[in-house]
């Protein structure tokens, strides 16, 4: 996971205690086996398990994906034959459709920004990065000066499981990225030498932590007059609802977002179909009151 895959130390964790839980299972139920004893029998009940205890549906899905993991690996070791999870099905998950804010609403919380404060560009170049390149949390805090390419209007991006990807970067978020740089990183005055290639920074020249960044945009949304429940991560919904609604190719988005999979895109597609039925319900004449 470390090695090949790349994981970070969180999901490492998280994937051995999701395996221990399985073991703690089958010692509860009496059956002192080893992880290649077990049978599919066993895994569907430590599944029924879960659910009797009212551990929820994402949490149990993520579990089996960890338990199905842990035996493909067995299995590509050559230790085990088969896997005992391969025909187990996960349990339905519902469909969660993120909040979205709209272009107005972005634009209210850009107009919010105290512009001077002497940390208003930084903020300001934040939030223009955040909704113009679709970025994760981590991977805008990562993001280095070394990996800024503005003359050919791309930035790269270090996203899950250190994989690289290049994400095209609007003339506004670079206007905002090199006025904040030129000016207010530039004049400060002991910038931490770790931190040195990093480019948004606290007032003591460190790297911003994820809570601060969460912060930052609660405080803008408030300001604002924004009642929805928004987090960073809201901009990238944002970023990639506006995408498809304006017709954007939808593997085009799933590059830009770095998803491994197309069918984590299709969220935004339904995102859509829902600003689609909303705007017939608002506009169609039919649906107008006498």
């Amino acid at each position: 996971m470390t090695l090949e895959r790349g994981f970070s130390p969180n999901s490492h964790e998280a994937y051995i205690r999701d395996l221990s839980k399985l073991m703690e299972f089958l010692q509860l139920s009496s059956l002192d086996i080893t992880p290649m004893e077990v049978s599919t029998d066993n895994i569907a009940k430590f599944l029924t398990y879960l659910n009797e205890l009212g551990i929820q549906a994402r949490s149990q899905g993520r579990m089996l994906s960890g338990i199905k993991a842990f035996y493909k690996y067995m299995m590509l070791e050559d230790i085990m034959e088969e896997s005992p999870a391969e025909i187990i099905e996960g349990p339905k998950l519902p469909r969660h459709i993120p909040e979205v804010l709209s272009v107005n609403e972005i634009q209210r919380l850009i107009d919010a920004i105290d512009m001077s404060d002497p940390l208003g560009q930084r903020n300001r170049a934040i939030i223009e990065t955040l909704y113009a390149c679709g970025l994760r949390v981590t991977e805008l805090l990562d993001l280095q000066l070394t990996n800024l390419y503005f003359n050919d209007g791309f930035i790269k991006v270090i996203g899950k499981g250190n994989k690289e990807r290049l994400v095209p970067i609007g003339k506004e978020a670079m206007k905002h990225i090199s006025l904040y740089i030129e000016g207010t990183r530039n004049g400060m005055l002991k910038i931490k030498e770790q931190h040195r290639n990093i480019i948004f920074l606290n007032r003591y020249g460190r790297k911003l932590t994820r809570v601060m960044i969460f912060h930052i945009v609660k405080a803008l949304a408030e300001l604002a007059g924004i009642t929805k429940i928004i987090s960073p991560h809201t901009f990238r919904h944002s970023f990639a609802t506006h995408l498809v609604e304006g017709g954007a190719d939808l593997r085009a988005v799933q590059e830009m977002l770095g998803h491994e999979s197309i069918i984590t895109t299709e969220i935004y597609t339904h995102l859509d179909t829902e600003y689609l039925r909303e705007t017939i319900l608002r506009y169609h004449p039919m649906n107008q009151s006498k």
